[in-house]
């Protein structure tokens, strides 16, 4: 039986579906707790992150983007959304930039993850453009959605170390494990509600941050 106050997700992607698929680990597992992820919808019927979703049993939509104008697409979306109550939107891998219509249909309740420490090397191919600029360290982050690339107030973001001999495809690798683990960290807080907006930062409230002493303590005990 669902339980009637678990907050609902709606998760998009246009490939593979990793990050939807910690998600959705990290929900089975209660690391995400009081959730349920209610509907996956891809752009692209050959995503592999559909069949993942049918996989596990949880309803998942194509809905085709290909020769459609953005915001009548976004109202196609927001609609399938609306039906499925979602209450929080992830992105994971959907390659389409959002319309002011979307986001104003979800202000505030959108999350991306994004491979690179932002503001620096938004867009695509961040793992590529951080070897070129030959930083010393990248990383990933998840940030709330606003009506500009990679823009909104930043939720979480974890470094990785850019190694010598390091390809786009190695690079990649290692951020993509942080990215699951620091998902599941930012979705969790922002269905609790336990943070506030302060400019472009996003920080836990002070009962969050007792809850986490807690959870530290109860660990090493």
């Amino acid at each position: 039986m669902t339980n009637l106050m678990e907050k609902k997700i709606g998760v998009l992607l246009s490939g593979r579906g990793s990050n939807f698929e910690a998600l959705a680990d990290s929900v089975a597992a209660g690391r995400i707790p009081d959730a349920e992820i209610s509907i996956v919808i891809s752009n692209r019927e050959d995503a592999p992150g559909l069949l993942r979703a049918t996989e596990r049993r949880i309803p998942a939509r194509m809905i085709p983007s290909k020769g459609v104008e953005r915001e009548a697409y976004d109202r196609l979306v927001v609609a399938a959304l609306n039906e499925a109550r979602v209450d929080l939107v992830c992105l994971a891998g959907f390659m389409r930039l959002l319309s002011p219509y979307f986001v104003a249909a979800f202000r505030g309740r959108i999350l991306n993850i994004h491979p690179s420490l932002l503001p620096a090397f938004p867009g695509l191919e961040a793992q590529r453009q951080a070897l070129d600029y030959g930083v010393k360290f990248s990383g990933c982050t998840v940030h709330f959605v606003n009506e500009n690339l990679d823009a909104g107030p930043i939720v979480a973001q974890a470094i990785v170390p850019v190694k010598p001999g390091d390809t786009e495809e190695t690079l990649a690798a290692r951020i993509l494990c942080e990215e699951h683990r620091i998902y599941t960290e930012a979705v969790r807080l922002v269905l609790s509600g336990k943070f506030r907006i302060e400019g472009r930062r996003v920080l836990p409230t002070a009962e969050e941050h007792s809850e986490e002493r807690l959870a530290g303590r109860a660990k090493r005990g």
